[in-house]
């Protein structure tokens, strides 16, 4: 395996390319980040109905200046020269039920003449209240219905951006594993038609074969040679690629194992695909956060702009005194209450226009989340199929690639006997070269696919498991 992008062996498996992408990719440390606000976005949205505790004071406000006194009916212009200081704690708390605040607090203030040198206290011991907007928008409420949902949502697409990196390894994986085999069919291929042409150099000499089949062998073998030559940037191009997505450092030159042993063949009914992708996918609770955020945008213009009234509460102890310890003794009670009342008389339509454009969003948002419901259960139907006929797929292109193998093998041989003449040699190599990369690429679009119905349903089919991780590691 690898640690801080250091591969330990030139040979991977598709195995190993996949885990380490997903530890080290950038797409997965996007993924990691991508959780990690919506963890946040949820903590914060707790915490606005969680208690606060707040501490206030001024240390000090000093003051000089000239003000106006009224005296014996008479103004007059005095100076003054004070220090204020204050100081407060208080305790309040957001009721999601109603949208309300209810809170409690303690304060005590000071005054500083400076011109007689006198010192006055103000205490407020207790001070309990209560505010609430009644008739108006409660986000509480609506927070507290869909950020659950948010926040089960980035799970699950966290889960699902994994099983993405899982496709992309993927794709970069036998990207390179084509170039490399590529390679080495073009290798072998140099290797054969040398030999082909010195032999053909000796039978031309002794008259066996025309100067016409001498050549074609010659051109074969340089044919062959340029194609290692061309092949081989394109190997190294994917190569670089390969480590720049795996963030590997080293210069070590990597070889891809071919993934066939891993390989299983298994049904897959529709049904239950499409089950566990309603239960599992961030798409079904997409669907439903986006419903819910339409509900709350008609409820928002609902109460926005319409009748609404503000009722504030508060009962506390106060007392004022020369000297500190006194102004704690036999505080007298205080009382607040008021009631205020908005009621939109004329609006030429404003607030029902506002309602009406909200409720047509609304319907819009409810047919087109119909719409991508039938297209999801319809995408899960089609990579299903796609998956049973990619395991065919293989099988056909495991077999040919052995036939075409053994026939070039067969023609090579009566080749070297005279019972075949070159064509129809070229021809047997052409078709051998073919088949080993259609099935190299049979295997790449089985892996995809299924890591693509992986992705779809968040469930291992191979080991009959949903997919999960321990989230609480990432935070």
């Amino acid at each position: 395996m690898a640690g801080n992008g250091q591969v330990l062996k030139s040979q991977l498996s598709l195995e190993e390319v996949i885990s380490l992408a997903e530890q080290q990719s950038p797409d997965a440390l996007s993924a990691k980040n991508r959780f990690l606000k919506a963890f946040w976005e949820m903590r914060t949205s707790k915490a606005l109905l969680l208690p606060k505790l707040s501490l206030d004071a001024i240390l000090p406000n000093f003051q000089r200046q000239i003000s106006k006194q009224t005296l014996g009916g008479n103004d007059y212009f005095f100076e003054t020269a004070q220090i204020n200081t204050s100081a407060g704690i208080s305790l309040s708390k957001n009721i999601g039920l109603t949208g309300g605040q209810v809170f409690l607090g303690s304060n005590l203030q000071r005054i500083d003449y400076l011109d007689t040198a006198r010192i006055s206290y103000l205490s407020s011991p207790l001070i309990v209240g209560y505010q609430q907007n009644i008739f108006t928008f409660n986000p509480f409420k609506w927070s507290k219905k869909i950020d659950p949902i948010k926040y089960n949502e980035a799970k699950r697409q966290y889960l699902e951006d994994v099983e993405q990196i899982a496709i992309t390894a993927t794709n970069y994986f036998f990207n390179l594993l084509i170039s490399q085999i590529r390679q080495n069919i073009q290798e072998l291929n140099v290797a054969n038609y040398d030999t082909l042409y010195k032999i053909g150099v000796g039978r031309f000499n002794l008259g066996k074969i025309p100067e016409n089949e001498l050549l074609q062998l010659e051109l074969s073998l340089l044919q062959a040679q340029a194609s290692v030559e061309s092949n081989l940037v394109e190997m190294e191009d994917r190569m670089f690629k390969l480590k720049s997505f795996l963030r590997m450092q080293n210069d070590t030159p990597i070889e891809l194992i071919l993934p066939v042993s891993e390989i299983s063949f298994f049904e897959i009914a529709v049904e239950e695909a499409t089950t566990l992708a309603q239960l599992n996918s961030s798409t079904s609770l997409t669907f439903e956060r986006r419903i819910l955020e339409a509900d709350r945008e008609v409820n928002r213009a609902q109460t926005t702009d319409r009748f609404s009234a503000q009722l504030y509460a508060q009962y506390g102890l106060t007392q004022s005194a020369q000297q500190f310890g006194d102004a704690y003794q036999s505080p007298q009670n205080q009382q607040q209450i008021s009631l205020g009342l908005s009621i939109p008389i004329l609006d030429w339509g404003l607030a029902k226009g506002r309602i009406k454009m909200a409720e047509s969003d609304r319907e819009i948002v409810r047919t087109a989340v119909e719409q991508e419901q039938i297209d999801f259960d319809q995408s899960i139907y089609l990579q299903v199929q796609n998956f049973r006929m990619q395991q065919r797929q293989l099988a056909i292109a495991a077999k040919a690639d052995t036939v075409a193998q053994k026939g070039f093998d067969i023609s090579k041989q009566r080749y070297l006997i005279g019972n075949v003449d070159i064509i129809n040699l070229r021809d047997a190599q052409s078709s051998s070269d073919n088949a080993r990369i259609n099935f190299i690429s049979s295997l790449r679009t089985y892996w995809v696919n299924y890591y693509e119905l992986r992705k779809l349903t968040l469930f291992d089919f191979k080991n009959k498991e949903e997919i999960s991780i321990d989230f609480e590691k990432l935070r």
